[in-house]
């Protein structure tokens, strides 16, 4: 399932004054995340995604996220246990940018179907084929 937060930038959204966007999700693994920053962007408009007071993405720390009518795609495998789904992005952009669009898709699936085994019951497995 894909959860989709959309963001429309203002002029308010400058350093001084970031957008904390909350994304409530269900426990289960994160396996794709999408940032669409639309057309009119520039690179000038900044995400960070975090959970609690830990940077997510981008993993450099202090680092962002910035895009040009583009999509920043990819793959992950981020679990998120009952209790610990508080997920949030924080936009900020230049004053100049505004009336622009950033979307955000997490990809969210249960770990039974991404995992449907633990490593134990794979390595029990594998020793009974002997």
């Amino acid at each position: 399932m894909f959860y989709v937060f959309p963001y429309r930038m203002t002029t308010g959204d400058i350093t001084t004054l970031k957008k904390k966007l909350p994304m409530e999700l269900t426990a289960g693994v994160i396996h794709q995340v999408d940032v669409l920053f639309q057309d009119g962007c520039d690179h000038k408009v900044n995400v960070q995604i975090r959970q609690g007071n830990f940077q997510i993405w981008p993993t450099n720390r202090d680092k962002t996220l910035r895009g040009n009518a583009t999509v920043i795609s990819f793959r992950e495998f981020y679990e998120l246990a009952p209790g610990g789904t508080d997920l949030y992005a924080i936009i900020w952009g230049d004053p100049a940018v505004e009336l622009v669009d950033v979307v955000i898709q997490i990809g969210l699936l249960p770990k039974r179907i991404i995992q449907p085994m633990s490593f134990e019951a794979l390595l029990e497995a594998a020793t009974l084929m002997k």
